[in-house]
């Protein structure tokens, strides 16, 4: 465990699977009381009892606890919190991962995708963002990462729905960082690219998928993955985990690029 870590309670959207689930592990694995929250209640409550099973009602360093949680409304992302704050004490920790991808053409795009993506990307950010610093600035401290996208830096084919909507979330957070910096509140982000999980495996329509990934589309004018692999999800896990930690003390406003090279740098 990480000393500095035990006893931290960390909230975790998005932790029903993919990047949000190994984020809640890592938190967990490195000693914080992780509150794994998701719109699917039963998969947060899953990840929890594979986690580190735990007498009903009891919560402990290094342990996983689910909620379920709408990120898109507000309400229900006050009382989460506070009651969070009432079964695992004062959060020290968000980590937002909450996210829809719902790509297509603008051309051809819905309002109601349209304003999904927002709501989940952006507001879905806002919401538990709003919540939490509210609480840890009462308290001297605290630390904040967004999971946004490599997408939000460069332009996607198909995907400007989503790359606008990470941009907003990625910029939201380090504008908030400045507000809440007075307070001991360090605000970052964490920028993934391709990384193997369920939201990337729905834009892979066959098994050429994967090699099509690492290649690139120069039709799409999309470059390939310089380090010629695909993330796993605890490549990210373990980026947001530094960035939550002291070793990240005088880091805020960073963004945090972990695609394998995929957007140059950018």
């Amino acid at each position: 465990m990480h000393p500095a870590l035990t006893g931290t309670v960390a909230i975790v959207t998005g932790a029903g699977r993919g990047i949000g689930a190994a984020v809640a592990r890592r938190l967990a694995e490195s000693g914080a009381t992780v509150a794994a929250t998701d719109l699917d209640g039963a998969a947060v409550r899953g990840l929890a009892a594979s986690a580190a099973p735990l007498p009903a009602g009891q919560a402990a360093s290094g342990s996983i606890t689910g909620y379920p949680l709408d990120v898109t409304d507000a309400a229900d992302v006050e009382s989460t919190v506070d009651r969070v704050e009432a079964e695992l004490g004062p959060v020290g920790l968000l980590v937002n991962v909450a996210g829809v991808l719902l790509p297509g053409p603008v051309a051809g795009y819905t309002d109601a995708d349209w304003a999904r993506t927002f709501a989940v990307n952006t507001t879905g950010v806002f919401y538990p963002c709003r919540a939490v610093t509210g609480r840890m600035a009462g308290r001297g401290g605290g630390a904040v990462v967004t999971v946004a996208s490599n997408a939000a830096s460069v332009p996607r084919v198909g995907m400007a729905a989503y790359a606008a909507s990470k941009a907003a979330a990625a910029q939201f957070t380090r504008s908030l960082g400045l507000e809440v910096a007075r307070y001991g509140i360090r605000c970052n982000v964490v920028s993934p690219g391709s990384t193997d999980t369920p939201m990337l495996r729905t834009l892979w329509t066959d098994d050429s998928g994967p090699a099509a990934t690492l290649a690139g589309q120069p039709e799409a004018f999309r470059v390939g993955i310089p380090l010629g692999r695909i993330a796993e999800p605890d490549d990210i896990a373990d980026a947001v985990l530094f960035l939550a930690s002291p070793q990240a003390r005088h880091i805020t406003l960073h963004n945090l690029c972990v695609d394998g090279g995929a957007a140059l740098g950018a």
